[in-house]
């Protein structure tokens, strides 16, 4: 998600819910820092007061403890990107990988690889991903396409992914077209932002026939990341240095945005999570060049539902 994000779940059934907060969470830090260097892009939280960010330069997967903001690097990348994040309950972290085309699932206890799926060859960008019924879900910023990784008995992982191509109202161009994704808040459906054109999507999982979402008008420029709770949609808007709240039908074909959080540490947030009721987002500070010394954070605000 270089325009990319997020978001998130414990695990799929809470995909999409904003955690019950911990009695200590007004005491969480509300600004805490990633390793120098790391450009972090995508963010998942749990389980447990865990957050995990992936680089986009190494591919290092950081774990941070959001009691105390500290954390360390658990997974070692390939040195491809590490982009979107979703993590199941039986502790496996799905991950998007950018150019170079592929998806890996972390093993959460040990950083090991489970598995890799080479998703595409040639130009490409996988983007972001999410859980949702029974499969993760990949973006694919620069090719017309979904790409699902279905899961077996148990959550056994597939032999090999399953490519959906996207039909219908959306229509791909220059630059970063479909990025977060989500569902719908009927569970029927998924949601793709597209970050060139602002508009936002909504998906069958089926037949990969798009419909455009009916917002009154309004603009998710630079849409990234995405976070479904209940029937509201943030929608982080990553190079205006703001939060889209968008509130949806239940079928997501109609939505009106109801607010637009700033928060002047803001320094191009790519995605977004929840834990209590507070909205974490990493900065990638994508208009800062980036250098082994580059400072990264991440700053938390409060939700607005």
């Amino acid at each position: 998600m270089r325009s990319a994000i997020l978001t998130t779940a414990v695990c799929a059934a809470l995909t999409g819910a904003l955690l019950a907060p911990p009695a200590q969470a007004a005491t969480l830090p509300r600004t805490f820092p990633l390793p120098d260097g790391f450009q972090p892009e995508g963010i998942e939280i749990g389980p447990g007061p865990y957050a995990y960010f992936g680089s986009r330069a190494t591919g290092d997967i950081y774990r941070a403890d959001l009691r105390t903001g500290k954390g360390k690097i658990i997974s070692k990348g390939p040195g491809t990107p590490s982009l979107g994040l979703k993590s199941d309950h039986r502790g496996r972290l799905f991950v998007s990988g950018g150019n170079a085309g592929d998806a890996r699932v972390i093993d959460l206890r040990t950083g090991r690889v489970i598995k890799s799926y080479k998703l595409a060859t040639g130009t490409t960008f996988v983007n972001d991903v999410v859980l949702f019924r029974g499969a993760a879900w990949f973006t694919d910023s620069s090719k017309p396409v979904l790409y699902k990784v279905p899961f077996g008995r148990h959550g056994r992982l597939p032999g090999k992914a399953v490519k959906v191509p996207l039909k219908g109202a959306i229509k791909y161009g220059e630059g970063i077209n479909a990025n977060g994704i989500a569902p719908t808040p009927d569970r029927r459906n998924l949601l793709v932002v597209q970050s060139n054109t602002g508009k936002l999507f909504k998906v069958s999982p089926r037949t990969g026939r798009t419909t455009e979402v009916d917002l009154g008008g309004a603009s998710l420029a630079n849409g990234d990341g995405l976070l479904l709770s209940g029937r509201t949609l943030y929608v982080v808007q990553n190079q205006l240095n703001r939060v889209a709240v968008v509130r949806l039908s239940r079928d997501a074909g109609s939505g009106r945005v109801v607010a637009r959080l700033t928060d002047k540490r803001f320094d191009v947030p790519t995605t977004v999570a929840a834990f209590g009721k507070r909205l974490y987002l990493p900065n990638a500070r994508f208009s800062t060049p980036p250098t082994p010394r580059t400072e990264y954070d991440v700053v938390s605000v409060k939700a607005r539902r």
